[in-house]
This record gives C-alpha cells, structure tokens and sequence, in this order.
C-alpha cells in the first residue's frame, strides 16, 4: 500500500515568492543542507523562513545566510541554538565549480527559493540569478496582467 501525493502533502516547507520578483532566475541546482537534529525537528514542525535567504561561496565551499530556523519550545536545554547560523550547503564538485564562476566572474547571485522534502532529507532550491531593475519588474507586472487578461477574454469567447 502506498501513500498517494496529495497537493497539500507535496513535500514543499518553505519558499522564497519574492526571488521571482526580484530577480531573473536562470540555472537552478538541488543541495543538500548540513543540520543539527534540532533544526530537523523545527523544520518538521514548519518554523522555517527563507525569505531573504542568499548563498556565499566561501574556500571552495557554499553556505546558506539569513534562513531562520526557530527553536521549538521542547528543545533541549544543553543544546545552544542560533536561529540564524550559517548552514553549509551540500554539491557536487561540478556544480561548486560553475556556481563559483558564474558568481565572481560573471556577476551573478546565488537565491534560494524553496526548501522541501526529498524523501527523509531536506534539499534547498537555488538559481543563479541576475538582479532585475525597477522597469523591469514593471514589465513583468504587466505580462502578467496580460495573460490574465488574456484568459479571461479566451474564457468568455467559448461560451
């Protein structure tokens, strides 16, 4: 017998809307997250915020900043938890290496935009990202519109 997927079970904890919008969002990679069983257990618990997340690249080396992770009330007392550590990232060579390019070479930002469950581990989203200008942000406003608009009208011709 198996668990079916439902839209509400989809395996999703957090995510990073404002990424969208602020940025052109153009390679996307899965990494794995280096955490403390605390952390595991809040995250479980859905106290988890990645909203102004971003990734640095530091010796070689990838590390998540700015993702809060609350405490849950239960916690230990002999265990210290910072809510907003600095969490290592796990990837490949392959993907250090172009990560590592396309951010000191090329201008790039590393943005986290979603964090989810793949079957008992966590994985972080990210793309390489270019920051996007207040007219384009406009631009992208009003595409969006549009194909609503769009649809709207597509919608009422059928009928």
């Amino acid at each position: 017998m198996s668990k079916a997927k439902s839209p509400a079970n989809s395996g999703t904890i957090a995510l990073n809307k404002k990424a969208r919008h602020e940025y052109f969002l153009e390679d996307k990679f899965e990494a794995g997250i280096a955490l403390q069983g605390w952390e595991v257990k809040s995250i479980r618990a859905g106290k988890v915020n990645i909203a102004d997340t971003y990734v640095i690249v530091k010796d070689g080396e990838a590390y998540l900043l700015g993702a809060q992770i609350q405490p849950l009330l239960s916690a230990s007392s002999h265990v210290v938890c910072d809510p907003e550590r600095t969490r290592k990232l796990l990837l490949k060579k392959r993907e250090l290496d172009k990560l590592i390019g396309a951010s000191e070479r090329e201008g790039y930002a590393i943005v986290a935009t979603a964090m989810y469950w793949k079957r008992h581990l966590v994985k972080l989203e990210i793309y390489l990202a270019k920051g996007k200008k207040s007219h384009d942000k406009r631009d992208t406003i009003k595409e969006r519109d549009w194909q609503r608009q769009k649809s709207r009208i597509l919608k009422h011709s059928v009928r």
